[in-house]
């Protein structure tokens, strides 16, 4: 079986070489001509353009940055016209589910569409540990089980766009707390607490998180987790936002998210890295969250 992948960035690249890894035939593409090169040098095909990808292969998965890029690849670079009868078109990218639904009626016929975006950074792509949020017909699932499992743990969310719904409250709660750790921190060490006592005596308490465990490191080294953007972050907020209105209550702390976020990207630019939300506490409250230690990067693990 012929497998296209497009989008070769911090998440697909890894993704990809996951699914070299495991004896797979694929063919890649990505405007960085950088990343096809690593790509082939794992055992991929490149690909001249996305049309050229899609038109070649029975499974195609996309890894895109936004909405607008899957637009883009699939509509105005015909990849999504080029896919043959009987193919499957899998996006991982963190979409918004209307647009997922949209092009999935410009199918050709025959071609079959899941949403299936990702959490687990860049470490859960590299190792295979990822958490896979797909929406579509089950049977279609079944066809591409095999090959989805190679990426990490597989969950069905129900019908197409609910699996975008899925990554995207997941993402609501890890911004919410992103955005509140370093409050967090600042408060204990403001009063006299000592970092490293302060974060053990978080994870074993009602305030650990994920957050805590795996994104905290990156405050403590002082690089903040540059393999995830504040312009990517605010661009899901955007996406949850949307979601949002369809809930007919106040949302206080997605809104506070939005804010914080907004104020870190305005302060330190759309480019710098995720958890620059606590480093503007840092700045402000003139304190140090520098902790000695062995702080491997996520990705480098």
């Amino acid at each position: 079986m012929n497998i296209g992948f497009i989008g070769l960035g911090n998440m697909g690249l890894p993704m990809c070489k996951r699914l070299l890894a495991a004896g797979l035939n694929v063919r890649v593409f990505d405007i960085n001509s950088g990343a096809v090169t690593l790509a082939v040098e794992h055992g991929a095909v490149a690909s001249l353009s996305p049309a050229d990808c899609a038109s070649q292969v029975e499974i195609l998965f996309t890894s895109l940055p936004r909405p607008d890029d899957v637009q883009s690849v699939m509509v105005k670079q015909l990849a999504l016209s080029n896919l043959g009868p009987n193919s499957i078109w899998v996006d991982l990218t963190t979409n918004r589910k209307e647009l997922i639904i949209e092009l999935a009626s410009k199918a050709p016929t025959g071609v079959k569409v899941l949403d299936s975006p990702v959490t687990g950074a860049v470490d859960g792509a590299r190792n295979g540990k990822l958490t896979l949020f797909v929406g579509g017909e089950k049977q279609i699932l079944d066809r591409v089980r095999p090959i989805l499992k190679n990426l990490g743990l597989i969950v069905h969310c129900g019908p197409l766009g609910t699996g975008n719904v899925v990554k995207l409250v997941t993402n609501q709660l890890w911004f919410i707390a992103a955005a509140a750790i370093g409050e967090g921190f600042a408060t204990g060490i403001a009063n006299g607490v000592e970092l490293g006592t302060l974060w053990s005596a978080i994870k074993e308490s009602v305030g650990d998180s994920f957050v805590v465990r795996h994104d905290a490191p990156s405050i403590f080294a002082g690089h903040y987790d540059p393999s995830f953007s504040l312009e990517l972050c605010l661009k899901d907020l955007g996406l949850i936002s949307e979601l949002g209105k369809q809930v007919n209550a106040d949302l206080p702390m997605t809104s506070a998210a939005v804010h914080a976020f907004t104020i870190a990207s305005e302060r330190y630019g759309a480019n710098a890295a995720e958890l620059h939300v606590a480093k503007r506490i840092e700045d402000d409250a003139q304190l140090s969250m520098r902790l000695e230690g062995d702080w491997t990067p996520p990705w480098e693990s």
